[in-house]
């Protein structure tokens, strides 16, 4: 695999394994890209936010505005394909008569509270 590129069957799933839902293993594996994606051009604007505000020029500065925007909404996005996988993990594990979804977990919780109009709660970094 070239420049730390991951697929699902160097986890030894995939290929046609018997019980493996390649529906799910594709949708896991795309979320993933999409993911590292994010993060990837989040390191590039972290870095862009660090120079502009190192540098102390003006323009460079009201810059940063429209970058952090930009670097929140990629974040949020992470978010969402996060709750996206564990929800899909969830539904495939069930399918799979696993357990993940019988223990009464927190799947989707994020989503349901967001969408009842309640914020989350961060764990002691606020």
């Amino acid at each position: 695999m070239e420049g730390g590129e991951t697929t699902l069957s160097a986890f030894g799933v995939g290929g046609g394994a018997p019980g493996v839902d390649t529906k799910a293993l594709h949708a896991f594996q795309t979320s993933f890209v999409q993911v590292q994606t994010l993060l990837d051009q989040n390191r590039l604007l972290i870095n862009e936010i660090n120079h502009n505000h190192e540098s102390k020029v003006p323009g460079d500065l009201s810059r940063n505005v429209g970058l952090i925007r930009e670097l929140n909404n990629n974040i949020r996005r992470v978010v969402d394909l996060y709750a996206d996988l564990s929800s899909l993990f969830a539904a495939s594990d069930a399918a799979a008569g696993g357990r993940a979804a019988s223990e009464g977990g927190s799947v989707g919780t994020v989503r349901q509270a967001a969408a009842a109009g309640h914020k989350r709660i961060r764990s002691g970094l606020d």
